[in-house]
């Protein structure tokens, strides 16, 4: 693409869907590096349609309610073996990072709510997500989610991805909640 045709090239009208924008590109990126760019995005599908039958609110929580088989709830503690499917896996074949972190969520709210009372909300005040290695396909993944600490205004809870074959950790991820109302001091 020459430096003539990227400046030529802008995004459509808000009517069409921004899949098929066509992409602002600086003209201070290369045009090589501007089609590799453009040519990993194109391979990875990301203009492709989101299928009807996940064209709904709330439709990821279907999806893993697929893959996940509750072992054991405990006060504070959850165990589950997660399936990985084709559905959550990244374009290298393994578990997507958004996968990841979308079961260490349902799992942290989860095991929180053993040990906060009802008439608590809880806010998601942070998420941190270490990636150590890749669950490939077909994979079980024992996933184990433990509160670490609980007080009056926050609970923390601990994720933890192991392969069932190999014990390996695999991923990592930490919940901070803060609990709506605060406790007034």
């Amino acid at each position: 693409m020459d430096k003539e045709s990227r400046s030529n090239r802008s995004a459509t009208t808000s009517s069409t869907s921004a899949a098929a924008e066509t992409p602002l590109i600086s003209e201070d990126i290369p045009s090589h590096i501007a089609s590799a760019v453009e040519g990993f995005f194109n391979d990875v599908g990301y203009s492709n349609a989101i299928p009807p039958s996940l064209d709904y609110k709330d439709s990821y929580s279907d999806l893993f309610r697929q893959l996940l088989e509750v072992r054991s709830v405990d006060r504070g503690k959850i165990s589950c073996l997660l399936t990985v499917k084709l559905p959550i896996l990244n374009y290298y074949k393994g578990m997507h990072g958004g996968a990841v972190a979308a079961v260490a969520e349902i799992l942290s709210i989860a095991s929180a709510r053993t040990v906060v009372g009802k008439d608590k909300e809880l806010f998601l005040g942070e998420s941190n997500t270490a990636y150590l290695s890749a669950a490939p396909h077909n994979a079980k993944v024992i996933v184990d989610a433990s509160v670490v600490r609980s007080g009056r205004n926050l609970t923390v809870v601990l994720v933890e991805f192991k392969l069932e074959e190999s014990g390996k950790l695999v991923y990592t991820s930490r919940s901070t909640f803060y609990h709506m109302p605060a406790a007034s001091l």
